[in-house]
């Protein structure tokens, strides 16, 4: 059973609220307990090491995964944080939003992240219809992705006033938050769409507005999504949290991309919902994928696939004899005989 330190943070991640950090805690060694070690070589993101990062002006990196495949990539790749998005609707289930996935399906995609990403600090998103109803439902909500889903914090979106109370009770909860202003995809219904935010006056104070609400209500940290690079730099520099920018810039506190976003995985065109502007393809995965599935199906067309090489499996000569025998008793001559060519050609073979 996953156990979780409290990690006591410094204003800068939500003055004197406790949130619980999983594997690691950062109590001293011979206190009266001090978690489970790592079991994966290096040391584990928590919230006092990404305090540290920022502090340290050193830019915060993010990847949104999935599964476990991915999970274990993000891992490898030593990335700081991983999302488990509820943008998972889109890329992995093939919505148009994000809206349609359930709760208990975005805990089975954070339980399979969890299993390969020991390193990162891991969150996950609230998906739209789990905490709107209330604070009581939102609590409940951040609970079970962390006891369920295995997640060290959680994510939701907009700085409305039932969201603000929201954020903060989850805090009290001894939850880690991060919130989310800019381009909302919860809120696509109201935007009218897919559509970037602060480009106006009015819209560019809003975005400041709502962060600085979020960091108020206890938030470790807030992701500024499709805002204007002018807006994102002034609500770095207005807040005392890390700013995550995902088409907002480089004047962030750190960057976070889609796996599949950032890889190419989604090449077609009639298989990739959104293909965000501001998204730099450090890999064309989709490509090799690709040309790997028409080499399969026509070495399998051509039957030179597989050949002996991956039919490692062998019969003795003895055993193929009395094989054939039986297979004649049950008058299956035909079936004997392609089964005498095939180990004829196995033992010429070899």
């Amino acid at each position: 059973m996953l156990r979780y330190a409290t990690s006591r943070c410094s204003a800068a991640f939500g003055a004197s609220r406790s949130f619980f950090v999983r594997f690691q805690s950062n109590l001293p060694e011979g206190t009266v307990y001090g978690g489970p070690k790592p079991q994966t070589s290096g040391s584990r993101t928590t919230l006092m090491s990404l305090r540290k990062k920022y502090r340290q002006g050193n830019p915060i990196s993010m990847v949104t995964a999935y599964d476990y495949p991915s999970g274990v990539h993000v891992d490898n790749a030593g990335i700081d944080i991983c999302l488990v998005g509820d943008s998972a609707a889109m890329v992995v289930h093939g919505h148009d939003t994000t809206l349609p996935i359930s709760l208990d399906e975005m805990i089975v995609h954070c339980r399979m992240v969890a299993r390969g990403a020991r390193r990162p600090f891991l969150v996950g998103d609230l998906p739209f219809g789990s905490y709107e109803m209330g604070v009581k439902e939102a609590v409940e909500t951040a609970i079970r992705v962390l006891k369920e889903g295995r997640m060290d914090a959680i994510k939701l979106e907009g700085a409305s006033p039932s969201r603000i109370a929201a954020s903060r009770a989850i805090v009290d909860a001894g939850i880690a938050v991060m919130g989310h202003v800019g381009l909302t995809p919860q809120a696509i219904s109201v935007l009218g769409g897919f559509r970037p935010q602060g480009k106006n006056v009015a819209s560019a104070v809003k975005v400041v507005e709502t962060a600085l609400a979020l960091q108020e209500a206890g938030c470790f940290s807030v992701v500024l999504e499709c805002v204007p690079g002018p807006v994102a730099a002034a609500t770095t520099a207005a807040l005392k949290i890390p700013t995550i920018g995902i088409g907002a810039g480089v004047h962030c506190s750190g960057q976070v991309l889609v796996y599949h976003d950032l890889l190419g995985m989604m090449q077609h065109p009639h298989h990739a919902k959104v293909t965000p502007k501001f998204c730099k393809q450090f890999g064309q995965v989709g490509t090799a994928i690709n040309k790997a599935l028409l080499e399969y199906k026509e070495e399998v067309e051509n039957k030179s696939f597989p050949n002996d090489l991956h039919t490692p499996y062998k019969i003795s000569n003895v055993d193929v004899s009395g094989f054939l025998k039986e297979l004649q008793k049950m008058g299956l001559d035909e079936a004997a005989s392609s089964a005498a060519l095939v180990a004829e050609h196995a033992t010429s073979s070899s």
